[in-house]
């Protein structure tokens, strides 16, 4: 018999009604949209789309494999990145399959679309080019979590922005987990683009005015920083390995080396300078294998920009104007407050 199911044990909560007013001017709608419709999660408040709260219990509950690779992100963070990273050194550089096979498979997203409305799988499949591929992919994305995941052959590698507390409990006593951490600023910026990319968001509005959605918690899987902050209070637990993206994109054989340690890999210089050059940016974005290439002709994105956009650090200072700026810095430093956490500086 299996383990027996643990209830969930957090709360889901509506909003308040001021930050559903702040939503729908944010949105300019007369309603909230039942595709962005948030709830608040637990004592930190985490912002979940609701959908997800059909199946956050399974979520929460599912079955762990010893062998299983996780890479956990707040969305934005070098996710993408991290995991291609991560397959290969798992995978003994196997770039035929990377290539040939799209990352979304060889790594696949645990709550992918789960926490989305059925409004936008509705409108999906009647506005997609392709409408075949689209009708496989819904059938694809409505099969339950726990089905899908049942499903993958060993090892898993498994991709997911749920905060550690919303996943299994035993996830680091059972599976090795990569967690990616990203300057906040940096990561409202990226943030900004994908919600304005994908028609699931559509997001209308300046990025001043995503910045105060962003630093007021009122985003998907928002807290940031608590996100964070959990992963870094479980750093040296050795089936833990807490990466920040700065670290990575100022050195990045040295995260490469630091992966493959953790996974008990040995690899060779040649190994480390190939890996290097396949995740060149340049390079990287005309990967149509991590790039989503195969999704445009679902009618997901909104305009012509790539998923992938520029993998740089700092790029915030381009967005903030001095207000926001001493705004954002002052934000940054109260939640860091009570933590010895600091993002590297470039």
């Amino acid at each position: 018999m299996g383990e027996k199911k643990m209830p969930f044990p957090y709360e889901f909560k509506e909003l308040e009604p001021e930050e559903k007013m702040m939503l729908l001017k944010a949105y300019k709608a007369s309603e909230l949209m039942p595709r962005f419709d948030l709830v608040s999660v637990g004592p930190k408040k985490f912002k979940l789309l609701r959908p997800f709260c059909e199946e956050a219990a399974d979520i929460y509950n599912m079955a762990l494999r010893s062998d299983d690779i996780f890479v956990v992100t707040y969305p934005r963070s070098g996710t993408t990145w991290t995991q291609e990273l991560v397959w290969l050194v798992a995978n003994d550089f196997d770039y035929a399959t990377a290539k040939s096979k799209v990352l979304m498979q060889r790594f696949p997203f645990v709550e992918f679309l789960k926490y989305v409305g059925s409004q936008w799988q509705e409108e999906l499949l009647p506005n997609a080019k392709d409408k075949e591929m689209a009708s496989e992919f819904l059938k694809n994305v409505n099969k339950p979590v726990k089905e899908k995941l049942s499903a993958i052959p060993s090892p898993r590698f498994l991709k997911t922005h749920m905060p550690l507390s919303l996943l299994p409990p035993k996830l680091l006593d059972t599976a090795k987990v990569v967690y990616v951490a990203r300057d906040p600023r940096d990561v409202s910026v990226s943030n900004f683009h994908l919600n304005r990319l994908i028609n699931i968001f559509d997001f209308p509005g300046t990025f001043k005015d995503y910045w105060s959605l962003f630093s007021q918690h009122l985003v998907k899987i928002s807290p940031h920083f608590e996100h964070v902050k959990e992963a870094w209070n479980l750093r040296h637990h050795p089936n833990m390995l807490f990466l920040f993206y700065e670290d990575s994109i100022k050195d990045l054989p040295s995260s490469i080396r630091r992966v493959a340690d953790f996974l008990g890999k040995d690899i060779t210089e040649d190994q480390v300078t190939s890996l290097c050059d396949h995740l060149n940016f340049e390079n990287f974005k005309k990967n149509d294998a991590v790039n989503f290439e195969y999704i445009k002709g679902l009618g997901v994105f909104t305009q012509e920009e790539d998923f992938i956009r520029r993998g740089k650090a700092g790029g915030w200072r381009e967005y903030f104007d001095e207000e926001m700026t001493q705004q954002a810095d002052q934000w940054i430093a109260n939640n860091l407050r009570d933590t010895d956490l600091r993002f590297p500086k470039l």
